[in-house]
């Protein structure tokens, strides 16, 4: 039964990627092939969707915790997932992504900004109908940013969204994970009015005892620690590790999935040179208990 729902999984991937690459060709100028990062972070170039779909399945292969990689291989071909994110999954890296931050069926979690809900959708179909994804939007940011919560609660049961302020985050449960990607640095930024050191105190009060906390984030140059924030929204990796474990969280690991070497860290995020393919790193906290 595994294998042939792997092959099946195999064959919408294939379907789902090819148009996903149209879409990923279209917006960064490639051809037929898609570019990926390998692990370690230096650039591949895939041929084909279906060479980037076997890739996938074996990313999830190799890394599911307690047997998942079927539930994350589902998530990641769920036919609610748009074609545009589903165009990004070669520089995103979701399979891997789900496996280190091992997220299981039951979890209750909380996504910080869910955008337009490239990680809550994927989330909200592992942790399935006994778990529960908070997708927490900033009261900064709620006017432009409350409708595409919404959406993701209109097409999943299992969504909630919760508006707050960062340094005082609170959520109906205790949670297995809080998970950020690419805000964290934000959350420096004078504008946002957001005093970190409160804002992981509440994360670390919001969590179950043993609980994750997930940071993914564009890489800066050594030494600079949060000095590029808001001109190239960069922040440093071993600042940003030495503020969460300040909190009284235990740095666990780390995953190359969407590292890139070739990133001298100089560039705004934004600027096209860079756009899509900086280097990040991807860190795992855990409170203990």
């Amino acid at each position: 039964m595994r294998a042939y729902r792997r092959k099946s999984w195999e064959m919408t991937m294939i379907k789902r990627l090819a148009a996903g690459a149209a879409v990923l060709a279209l917006a960064t100028g490639l051809s037929a092939c898609i570019i990926v990062s390998s692990d370690g972070g230096s650039r591949t170039v895939v041929k084909s969707a279906e060479d980037y779909a076997l890739m996938v399945d074996q990313a999830a292969a190799d890394a599911e915790p307690a047997g998942f990689g079927d539930l994350y291989r589902e998530a990641i071909s769920d036919p609610k997932r748009p074609a545009e994110e589903v165009a990004r999954d070669p520089l995103r890296h979701p399979a891997e992504i789900l496996a280190f931050a091992q997220v299981a069926p039951g979890d209750k979690v909380a996504d910080i900004r869910p955008g337009a809900g490239y990680f809550t959708r994927l989330f909200s179909d592992v942790v399935g109908p006994t778990g529960r994804v908070y997708a927490f939007v900033p009261e900064r940011t709620m006017a432009r940013e409350n409708a595409g919560a919404d959406a993701l609660v209109a097409a999943y049961s299992n969504v909630t969204r919760v508006n707050g302020l960062l340094d005082s985050m609170t959520y109906a449960e205790p949670l297995d994970m809080i998970f950020m990607s690419q805000e964290y640095h934000d959350f420096h930024i004078p504008g946002f009015n957001t005093d970190v050191a409160k804002m992981n105190a509440a994360v670390f009060a919001a969590l179950k005892p043993g609980g994750r906390y997930i940071l993914i984030d564009h890489e800066a140059a050594p030494g600079t620690g949060i000095s590029a924030v808001q001109t190239l929204h960069r922040i440093e990796g071993d600042y940003l590790k030495r503020e969460v474990e300040a909190a009284g969280f235990i740095y666990e690991d780390e995953s190359t999935a969407v590292a890139n070497p070739a990133d001298d860290h100089s560039l705004n995020v934004f600027d096209e040179k860079i756009r899509g393919k900086t280097d990040q790193f991807v860190y795992r906290f855990r409170k203990p208990g």
